[in-house]
């Protein structure tokens, strides 16, 4: 059910949308041609897009934006996630043509040429929201451009994608290496790159103590030779129960009492390692205007947020953690603190990158356990 482009001398319907359950949304192309394949999923943020497809918690997925009109700031040097777009496509109403920022390096269109990532415009991205909510989210593939004939044989291989639950995804997004961000402290805090944000390392590094960013592969035993004084434990894709090597180092450095912090798929690896259990929410949370209940205050932040999967909160009662926060959308579980070590966890992002700023306090009182 493609819109028409109302703009002369450009091709309409030359890219397709085509989901697990038959669905096909026929488009206007734009970006790189090629083909994406992966589970399509929504973002109600009404800025951030370079943040989002830069995020590396979008790996396997098609990205799709709520809002209306995307790419009219273009993209800049400073609002880097990763190295790069980690999102496998991207789906939106309509594409800015003429960009205007004073931080503008390239548009849109470019910079999903430059990464090879294909997007599709001029499509019903309400109808599109409507039906993920109702049916949950789906398996996809974005192909620019398509032939007709193509429609069957997408709509069968669609079908037979795999489910994101099955891959382990952290393994393509994390360092290969360690890299150490210097703020010239005497306090060095390691951080568990499972997909990190880049802005975790920056709010950090601002409040003046250093960062050992490592591999998520990177054992106990490792991490330990660094004597960090705290431990960041990251956000990233997939499935939580597919990293049990992370859990069990997550499960031995808490043996060592370090203060430790989770941030999204970092709270869900703790609650793991804690004896907690996880499932995956209908469509997920994805956007920066998710209210979040403090219930020790009873005060409610706006929250950036970017999961699809949680903590079950039954389990959380037979654990060692307490529950700290909820979503008051859905009261599923925000936030965690261990009944008896230095560790917090949260399931939304307070880096928050490009806001809301109302959790920045998070990081203080993560660095006031270290002391």
């Amino acid at each position: 059910m493609g819109l028409p482009c109302g703009i002369s001398g450009e091709k309409m319907n030359d890219a397709v949308l085509v989901l697990e359950d038959g669905t096909t949304v026929k488009g206007k192309g734009f970006g790189a041609e090629g083909t994406a394949e992966g589970e399509v999923v929504f973002n109600t943020s009404m800025t951030g897009y370079q943040e989002a497809l830069t995020d590396p918690s979008y790996r396997y997925q098609i990205l799709m934006f709520t809002y209306p009109l995307i790419g009219n700031y273009g993209i800049n040097d400073s609002d880097f996630e990763s190295n790069g777009i980690q999102a496998e496509g991207l789906i939106i109403r309509e594409l800015a043509k003429k960009p205007s920022h004073g931080k503008l390096t390239k548009t849109l269109d470019e910079f999903l040429k430059e990464f090879d990532v294909p997007g599709i415009e001029k499509v019903d991205t309400r109808f599109l929201t409507r039906k993920i909510r109702i049916r949950g989210v789906m398996n996809g593939i974005l192909k620019y451009p398509y032939d007709e004939n193509e429609i069957d044989e997408l709509i069968e291989r669609v079908k037979k994608l795999r489910s994101i639950s099955e891959l382990d995804l952290i393994r393509s997004v994390t360092t290969k290496k360690p890299i150490r961000y210097d703020a010239n402290s005497d306090k060095s805090i390691v951080l568990i790159d499972c997909g990190e944000k880049h802005s975790i390392i920056r709010s950090i590094l601002r409040r003046g103590v250093n960062v050992i960013r490592v591999p998520a592969l990177m054992n106990a035993e490792e991490i330990l030779s660094y004597e960090p004084d705290g431990i960041v434990v990251s956000n990233g894709p997939g499935d939580p129960e597919r990293y049990p090597y992370i859990i069990n180092n997550v499960g031995k450095l808490m043996d060592e009492k370090i203060p430790m912090f989770g941030i999204c798929l970092g709270n869900q690896l703790i609650a793991l390692a804690c004896g907690a259990k996880t499932y995956k929410l209908k469509f997920g949370h994805r956007g920066s205007n998710q209210p979040v209940k403090d219930l020790k205050t009873g005060r409610v932040y706006i929250t950036s947020q970017n999961h699809g999967f949680a903590v079950d909160a039954e389990s959380v009662k037979d654990s060692n953690l307490e529950i700290t926060h909820i979503n008051l959308n859905d009261n599923s579980v925000e936030g965690l603190r261990h009944k008896e070590l230095p560790i917090i966890a949260v399931q939304y992002h307070p880096e928050a990158h490009p806001g809301p700023w109302d959790n920045y306090y998070l990081f203080d009182e993560f660095l006031s356990m270290m002391k």
